[in-house]
């Protein structure tokens, strides 16, 4: 009998454990998202470098790119450096990518279903968490899952940071278990970025095509 009772008070015990850990992680999510949420409001804009390393499951590679990134309202820009510079604009519902060693641009519409070939411009979005994502804790980082398909994306993890720019980092993955990590250096926010940054010229010779 005594060993009965003791095995329930154990187990009321963890009961109320597991209980008071679930009222502890919803209260971590919250807060986290309504920091996020918050900091988005006084943002007017965004610029800094990143890291991008690209995981391909299948083919067993890692692809480490570098660049600069700039973001106003619902327009974006961000440039790949090294042997194969690129340039990345958005404005609106338009994408345009533009490959200056190659000579050539292309233009096509940007949605969600998008968000795959420009991971990048997820940053420019998550003013909005809660209405998007369902979210969760994951050692120490927010689990997003589209509450709405997002192309191929499964979901993304999240890094928060205490600095002036409420992201550290965010991996994607997608539906096929590849992933995209994004490191994100030297976040500047409010400087005033120019209209004219996120302004596409096509240049003397380079063509451009409709996608």
């Amino acid at each position: 009998m005594k060993t009965d009772s003791l095995y329930s008070i154990l187990w009321l015990l963890c009961s109320v454990f597991c209980a008071l850990s679930s009222v502890s992680f919803a209260s971590q999510t919250e807060d986290e998202v309504l920091k996020i949420q918050k900091a988005y409001e006084n943002i007017k804009d965004i610029k800094g470098s990143f890291i991008q390393k690209s995981h391909l499951k299948d083919l067993k590679r890692t692809d480490t790119y570098k660049g600069e990134f700039f973001i106003k309202s619902q327009r974006m820009r961000w440039e790949y450096k090294g042997e194969k510079p690129q340039i990345v604009y958005i404005s609106g519902d338009e994408i345009i990518i533009y490959q200056p060693k190659e000579k050539q641009a292309f233009k096509s519409r940007f949605d969600r279903a998008a968000y795959g070939q420009a991971p990048i411009a997820l940053l420019g979005g998550f003013g909005n968490i809660k209405e998007e994502f369902n979210v969760s804790v994951k050692n120490d980082k927010l689990l997003l899952k589209p509450k709405k398909p997002m192309g191929n994306i499964s979901h993304i993890e999240l890094l928060p940071s205490d600095g002036e720019f409420p992201i550290e980092s965010l991996i994607i993955v997608d539906n096929l278990s590849n992933r995209i990590e994004i490191f994100l250096k030297d976040v500047r926010v409010n400087t005033g970025l120019k209209d004219k940054t996120f302004e596409f010229t096509l240049p003397e010779g380079v063509n451009i095509f409709q996608q």
